[in-house]
């Protein structure tokens, strides 16, 4: 390798090519001879590519170590509430694990950025008055408007979430998208933070057993919920302090699944065709419809704002030029289904906010797989489809407080 690299120090584009055969091997030969030949800019450049020092990790200093410390102790203890006041379980987490973390993310975002007062208010008064709301309305597991309601509110105090991420720059589509990207991101290392605390639990409870002592229930009751509770926090903050962490991980999970997806849509539409079983008058089918609808609409809007900066190859936007447009084709089919069901029987909470979220994500579609099409015939840039996504995260937002906050009093709480 070492006279691989002297016979072609004037040939870059060979010295590229056993960089890429063998990298490690490259390397070590590059870095005994380059002393050598430390006077040729080829090799300075070659030197600064193979040894740059990297960004070394950081925790950040004791000061805010010991703010996360704490936010991660107050949402472990709000979800701590049942155990410490006796309340159902199924009850207060039913109505409250959204603000176990949302609030928190809020808080963390509004303290590291310094935001003004006025940036400060609509937050706090939007959680405030959720948690007032939600708690006032009727415990009622039949009444569809109210666990609309609940089911809503999440993805509400996410949107609050989003206002407090932007800070001062609510209106820039930018910032939108890195607020995309870093739930992208802590949705990873969430993952790997959770899945690594149940390894860690089931070595703890394991060790416990060998010893004759059963300590599963005290465990999850009393130490493993204050963890769990931590993780998107604790996430938050390594992802806000070493940007480097898992940046390249969630571009990898979009290219891997992207065409994995395209795949599985084109064969289940022919399936659809073929067996004849559309979602008209099957309500369970229709359901699973549309929850296969929201996770590909997910994976198509995370896939752009992830692959427009790192992939520029013209298999790749039309990959995703054509995963939109079945996406579109199966949310027809859904939109169809649900105005077959309103025609034969009438308005009900489920059905107007299945039909609301699906007209929202339809149109979203069309803007997204128009500016895809634009792009693949060279008349637009790939950042035209992340300004697409970011344009219509506010609509998404105002719908879900729509369906959380007027569903039950529309509907009368039935």
């Amino acid at each position: 390798m070492k006279n691989k690299i002297i016979n072609n120090l004037n040939n870059p584009s060979q010295l590229e090519k056993l960089y890429r055969e063998n990298k490690a091997s490259f390397k070590k030969e590059f870095n005994q001879l380059y002393p050598e030949y430390q006077n040729l800019l080829v090799l300075q450049y070659w030197n600064e590519r193979l040894n740059f020092e990297t960004e070394k990790k950081s925790f950040g200093s004791k000061k805010e170590l010991l703010f996360v410390l704490v936010i991660a102790l107050l949402a472990g203890l709000v979800a701590n509430i049942p155990n410490i006041t006796g309340i159902n379980e199924e009850r207060f987490f039913s109505k409250n694990i959204a603000f176990i973390v949302f609030p928190f993310l809020s808080f963390y975002f509004i303290t590291s950025q310094k935001l003004a007062l006025n940036k400060f208010l609509f937050p706090a008064l939007a959680i405030l008055i959720s948690v007032v709301y939600i708690n006032l309305l009727p415990y009622n597991i039949k009444s569809n408007s109210i666990v609309l309601a609940q089911i809503h509110l999440p993805l509400f105090l996410w949107a609050v979430l989003g206002y407090a991420f932007l800070g001062n720059t609510y209106s820039d589509s930018q910032k939108r998208i890195d607020f995309l990207k870093f739930n992208g991101d802590l949705v990873v290392i969430c993952a790997i933070m959770f899945l690594s605390c149940m390894l860690f639990s089931v070595i703890t409870l394991g060790l416990f057993v060998l010893i004759g002592l059963d300590i599963a229930k005290f465990y999850f009751q009393h130490i493993a919920i204050w963890g769990a509770a931590a993780i998107p926090i604790v996430g938050t903050y390594l992802i806000q302090s070493n940007p480097q962490l898992i940046s390249k991980v969630s571009p990898i999970i979009a290219k891997i699944f992207a065409p994995l997806v395209f795949l599985n849509l084109f064969i289940y539409l022919c399936a659809v065709i073929y067996t004849g079983k559309y979602p008209y008058n099957d309500r369970n089918l229709l359901l699973v419809f549309n929850a296969l609808l929201i996770g590909v609409l997910a994976l198509i809007l995370f896939s752009v704002a992830e692959t427009s900066k790192t992939s520029k190859t013209k298999f790749s936007l039309l990959l995703l030029f054509g995963l939109s447009i079945l996406t579109i084709i199966i949310n027809s089919i859904a939109l169809s289904a649900i105005s077959f069901r309103i025609m034969q029987w009438g308005f009900t909470p489920n059905r107007l906010a299945v039909l609301g979220g699906n007209i929202l994500i339809f149109i979203n579609l069309l803007l997204v797989s128009h500016k895809l099409f634009m792009i693949n015939r060279d008349r637009a840039e790939v950042e035209a489809v992340e300004i697409s996504i970011a344009s219509f995260l506010p609509i998404y937002g105002i719908w879900t407080g729509l369906v959380t906050f007027l569903f039950p009093l529309l509907f009368h709480f039935k």
